[in-house]
Order: structure tokens, then C-alpha cells, then sequence
């Protein structure tokens, strides 16, 4: 998904990590996609094994993102993109082709571009 799409623009202009920028981008783009599709959020939940929740869409949201959130803190990962040297004024550009990228394409809400700026 969107994720996907743009780590690969973060790595290829900023000379970034592939996973790094992934862990960096999926907590944004899971909080993204959860205003769009929240009942997606419930089988994730169930396999990170948060039975708990139920068919509880908002509760499944609040435990995946709250566990992203824990995993990317416990492991070191940068808090933003900034952080690997992004600059807004390439958010326009790194936009442009993340919605070239065809990973972009599986995610479960296509977003406009304003939205992939606003992502970054």
C-alpha cells in the first residue's frame, strides 16, 4: 500500500533504509487508512492477538496503532520522516511519485494528492 509506496521515494532520495522508512510511514498511513476502512483493523488486530477486541473496529484500530506506536519506540525508530532527512519542500515531488508507485495501488483507500503531501 501507501506505505510501501512511499518508502520506496524516502529511500531512493534520501539514501534511507527500506525498513526504517517503512516503520516510520506505517504508523501515519495505518492512522490514514483507519478513518476509511476501521473494519480492516479488526483482523489485523486478531493476528497481532488482540482477541479482545472482538468486531470492534474501534477498538481494533486504538490496539494496532497503539502497538505500532510501542514496537517503533521499543526498536529506536525515528519519530518522523524529518528525522531521515525529508524536507517539505520535496513532499510535492516524493507525492508525485508515490502515486506512480505501483505498491500504492493495494492500499485500501486511494488517497488524493494533497492527502500523500499532507502524509509526508
Amino acid at each position: 500500500g501507501y506505505v510501501h509506496a512511499m518508502a520506496h521515494q524516502l529511500g531512493g532520495m534520501y539514501h534511507a533504509a527500506h525498513g526504517v522508512c517503512n516503520a516510520v510511514l506505517l504508523p501515519v498511513v495505518q492512522t490514514y487508512n483507519a478513518k476509511y476502512v476501521p473494519e480492516l483493523f479488526i483482523d489485523i488486530a486478531h493476528a497481532m492477538g488482540f482477541i479482545e477486541v472482538g468486531q470492534d473496529s474501534a477498538k481494533a484500530v486504538k490496539a494496532v496503532l497503539e502497538a505500532i506506536a510501542d514496537l517503533n519506540k521499543k526498536l529506536g525508530i525515528p519519530p518522523n520522516i524529518k528525522a531521515l532527512g525529508a524536507k517539505p519542500e520535496d513532499f510535492d515531488i516524493l507525492a508525485d511519485n508515490a502515486m506512480k508507485d505501483a505498491c500504492g495501488l493495494t492500499n485500501p483507500h486511494q488517497p488524493t494528492k494533497p492527502e500523500v503531501i499532507e502524509l509526508f
